[in-house]
């Protein structure tokens, strides 16, 4: 196996885990990265488009999980996900949709798109260390917040 390459079923332990961050938003981007550390979180990158994502997660040195917002400037997280998905070092990448377009026909089209998950925004902080927990044991999370 490649080392950029994330094993989907082995546990990663959240110490162990490298986490790409694909969000526009500041504010959400400072919220994950203090929930992840809380976690005990340590190896984050934030990319604020989609653009050029398989290029900058490339040059990463391992990605367990890539949390994508859905709406980014210049390419959005369809077509972002769509470019990890035919990278072969990040192909079998967890990729998690996290969005405030939280419906369930969102989650129908994110779900067909090939995402490992789905978390709607507003982020709950309560919920949010468990939900990365699990993904990152190799469960999916399909999540609308309601």
């Amino acid at each position: 196996m490649n080392n950029k390459q994330a094993d989907t079923k082995t546990p990663i332990a959240p110490q162990d885990a490298h986490i790409l961050v694909v969000e526009d938003n500041v504010s959400n981007f400072v919220l994950i990265a203090r929930l992840l550390a809380f976690m005990g979180i340590q190896k984050c990158e934030w990319k604020t488009t989609g653009w050029g994502v398989v290029d900058f997660a490339n040059t990463m040195p391992h990605v367990n999980l890539i949390l994508m917002d859905l709406r980014l400037p210049h390419e959005d997280g369809y077509e972002a996900l769509r470019q990890i998905r035919q990278d072969p070092h990040l192909q079998d990448t967890r990729v998690v949709a996290v969005t405030a377009h939280g419906s369930a026909s969102e989650m129908k089209k994110a779900r067909e798109a090939g995402f490992d998950g789905f978390l709607a925004k507003p982020i709950d902080a309560d919920l949010f260390p468990e939900q990365i927990r699990q993904i990152l044991d190799g469960e999916e999370v399909w999540d609308l917040g309601i």
